[in-house]
């Protein structure tokens, strides 16, 4: 059995020892805390990724989450292929009134469309006005902290490796391409030089031909005249 009053002694303690320390309080909104990089302050949504998958609505808990799309038709990339459909998103909506900042959504998604935001000014009067729609979703996108940097020594992500071979090789394939290029032009340049020559030559050839032609011709035909003028004469 205790002393009595020991538990409101224990109780004095703790307030006069509290009493003495010096106060740390700040003075907000003049002077904004410093947050943790990882708070979970708000939901950002970078709208470019969102495939409208619904994987975000069905995993929340709360079902706090509403999203509305519509399908397209998406002509064939290439002549002669078929036309595909794709969602396109109308809504992306989170009632923060209802969200238990789990984060299930954030770490369900395939596409990396949902990021913690520490934004956390978004009180309001009305309690239905914490439901915010897409675009004030992807304002708060913009205040997404930056990822840690990787460590110097750890392997490359799969992501990038694979995106630089992709990139590697549609760089390979257009110098090969340029080089094809390249090599068709030489070759029709040296044809048509090549048949230029001939030409000339065959030119030249029959220009000679018929000069020295011609030049016999009218030579042998002066000499017959003359000597057969000769013959008539005596």
């Amino acid at each position: 059995m205790g002393i009595p009053g020991s538990g409101l002694a224990k109780g004095l303690a703790v307030t006069l020892r509290t009493m003495t320390r010096k106060s740390h309080t700040a003075q907000y909104p003049d002077a904004q805390p410093e947050l943790p990089p990882r708070t979970r302050g708000v939901i950002g949504l970078f709208e470019e990724n969102c495939t409208v998958c619904m994987l975000c609505a069905r995993e929340c808990p709360d079902w706090c989450i509403y999203i509305d799309s519509h399908k397209e038709t998406v002509p064939p990339a290439a002549p002669g292929g078929r036309e595909r459909s794709r969602n396109v998103l109308d809504r992306f909506a989170i009632d923060f009134a209802l969200c238990m900042y789990c984060g299930i959504c954030i770490e369900v998604c395939p596409f990396d469309a949902l990021f913690w935001s520490p934004e956390f000014e978004y009180a309001e009067e009305d309690i239905r006005d914490l439901t915010h729609e897409r675009d004030k979703l992807r304002e708060w996108m913009w205040t997404v902290p930056a990822p840690p940097a990787l460590d110097p020594r750890a392997e490359e992500p799969k992501e990038i490796a694979a995106a630089r071979k992709a990139a590697d090789k549609l760089a390979a394939e257009a110098a090969a391409a340029a080089a094809a290029q390249a090599a068709e032009a030489a070759q029709a340049e040296a044809e048509r030089g090549s048949g230029g020559t001939d030409a000339s030559g065959t030119t030249n050839e029959t220009a000679s031909g018929t000069e020295n032609e011609t030049a016999n011709g009218t030579e042998s035909g002066t000499e017959s005249g003359t000597e057969n003028g000769n013959g008539a004469a005596s």
